[in-house]
């Protein structure tokens, strides 16, 4: 995995608020997953919670009423990136399905996703969206992961 950072280097915190997902997210593949994404130490809490608090969440801190697949709280990016993402399970398992991927494979890109957002990168422009829509899609396919943004 080039570019990202040791496993020792990452202290991680996997929650289920909604358990139904715990087989799909062992504990070794989440770490690898976001260690494949973060070029920092980081200390980050995971936490799959169900619809309803997705959508809470979401409601409260970016004032959009609807669960969303990922929500990244990044407390600190540096030295070491601090952050939580909270992934609605209910949202990921319809993404998954309609996208027709392993659910594993659709949280696995997710938290890329969300560790990328917790070192500071955003995709508000077209400019910064195609910047991490292509470290995305390095990171999955160094990860032997589906592409989400191949044509």
């Amino acid at each position: 995995m080039s570019g990202g950072i040791a496993r020792a280097d990452l202290t991680l915190s996997l929650q289920f608020a909604d358990a139904r997902h715990r087989a799909a997210l062992p504990r070794h593949k989440v770490q690898r997953w976001l260690c494949a994404a973060l070029e920092s130490p980081a200390e980050i809490t995971v936490r799959i919670v169900g619809d309803d608090e997705g959508r809470a969440l979401n409601r409260d801190f970016r004032h959009r009423d609807y669960a969303t697949n990922v929500l990244t709280f990044d407390y600190q990016h540096g030295p070491q990136v601090v952050a939580d993402l909270v992934l609605a399970a209910g949202v990921v398992e319809r993404e998954a399905a309609d996208l027709g991927l392993p659910l594993a494979d659709h949280y696995a890109h997710l938290l890329v996703h969300g560790a990328l957002h917790a070192q500071g990168l955003d995709h508000e422009s077209e400019a910064d969206a195609a910047q991490m829509e292509a470290r995305e899609s390095a990171i999955l396919r160094a990860l032997g992961l589906h592409d989400p943004y191949a044509g």
